[in-house]
């Protein structure tokens, strides 16, 4: 029986060592794989592949569960649509997939696209200089499973219907835009986006999160939803100067029926970026807004907002719901530090939105309601202890129906942590 029993547990550990296989990959050979793309093909499930060193002109799609990690790689996409493709479309159930600390440089669209697919993890990698088929703010080879993408397409690392996936610590630059988040080909929802550095993409947000028109292929009429995400702890920095531009974080609703909703911006830095530090858009009818939270940000020296969703001059936050049919309710807006902007917190929304508990430090308008509700801005700090009524020009003030007493007379402590 001990004999029988030894045998039993080597087959066991022998099992799980057959499922659990690194594969190496370096332009040098060595015994490794030439090309990511032959260790991807060769990989089983479960395994993982280490790039040792090297430049790989090459496209990796990734239709299974493995872990792709690196010493030293860069991925030159030059000509090729995307980097990296973690492609659940055409694999149904497509899981666990894990991408770190490569390069991903040149593609024609995105860096990393993750296509329907869950618990995915993107961390330590630098993606820069993609969108390269951008001319004139428009993106003219699209494929059909994105068709929100035309002005940006798809920016650096783009999750698109992903759901428990976690994008973090990758420094992502000189592309159109920095981290999107949208629904093209079925509902976003549970991810999160965190101590991300975005910075320098001129020409959309930093980080967005947005609901578009649902890809032909899916048969939706109407769009599936980006909800239950969390940014956190991500520096946003000179996003959005270009064509088109583009705030720190975006929060957007496209056509009618769009839904982006029940989602959490925390403890992130947006700053010097072409539109507000923080912009939240519904331009349609029948559109879900609502119960989105912002909370202990900072947000410095960004741009106004255009457009239907103007504002008179630099803004920290911009909340936009002009449609009476849309919801945007629920909207809070708390332990945010907002300096060096016209306008902390622009609001002209049919719902009321609570702007309660931050440090409202520009000395210009501290809450601006253009709207049709009175917005709660009770317990702010304005600047100095006399609030925004008591002595004009020494304390941040309000325009429009804001409720301001009782206000702090003391900063609101902010612990910033991005």
């Amino acid at each position: 029986m001990h004999v029988r029993s030894l045998l039993i547990l080597a087959s066991a550990l022998l099992c799980k060592a057959a499922v659990a296989a690194t594969l190496c990959v370096s332009a040098s050979g060595g015994g490794c794989y030439h090309h990511i793309s032959d260790a991807v093909a060769a990989a089983a499930p479960g395994d993982t592949i280490v790039v040792v060193e090297g430049t790989f002109h090459e496209q990796v799609t990734i239709t299974k569960s493995l872990s792709l990690t690196a010493l030293s790689g860069v991925i030159d996409a030059s000509g090729m649509v995307n980097g990296i493709i973690v492609d659940g479309l055409h694999n149904a159930g497509l899981a666990n997939v894990h991408i770190s600390n490569l390069t991903i440089k040149n593609a024609k669209h995105e860096g990393i696209l993750v296509l329907n697919a869950s618990y995915v993890s993107v961390s330590g990698n630098t993606v820069k200089n993609n969108n390269t088929s951008l001319a004139g703010g428009m993106c003219p080879d699209l494929p059909t499973y994105e068709p929100g993408e035309a002005q940006d397409c798809g920016e650096g690392i783009h999750l698109q219907a992903a759901d428990h996936s976690i994008v973090t610590n990758n420094t992502v630059t000189e592309n159109a835009g920095g981290i999107l988040i949208s629904d093209d080909s079925g509902p976003t929802h549970d991810n999160l986006i965190s101590f991300n550095n975005v910075h320098d993409n001129p020409g959309a947000c930093g980080i967005t999160m947005a609901s578009h028109v649902p890809a032909p292929s899916t048969g939706a009429a109407l769009p599936f939803g980006v909800y239950h995400n969390t940014i956190y702890g991500n520096r946003s920095l000179r996003n959005g100067a270009g064509i088109g531009g583009g705030a720190g974080y975006g929060i957007f609703a496209s056509i009618p029926g769009a839904k982006t909703y029940s989602n959490v911006v925390v403890n992130n830095l947006a700053k010097d970026n072409g539109l507000p530090g923080i912009a939240m858009h519904a331009h349609a009818p029948n559109q879900q807004l609502n119960d989105n939270m912002l909370i202990g940000n900072t947000l410095v020296g960004n741009g106004a907002d255009t457009a239907d969703a103007a504002t008179a001059g630099p803004t920290g936050i911009n909340v936009f719901s002009a449609v009476p049919t849309s919801n945007a309710s629920g909207i809070m807006i708390s332990g945010n530090q907002i300096q060096q902007e016209q306008i902390d917190v622009n609001v002209n929304n049919p719902q009321a939105v609570t702007v309660e508990f931050n440090n409202l430090l520009g000395k210009g308008t501290g809450v601006s309601n253009t709207g049709a509700s009175t917005v709660d801005a009770t317990g702010n700090w304005w600047g100095c202890i006399f609030g925004p009524t008591l002595a004009p020009g020494a304390c941040s003030t309000v325009k429009g129906a804001v409720i301001s007493l009782p206000w702090s007379i003391t900063p609101v402590d902010i612990q910033p942590n991005f």
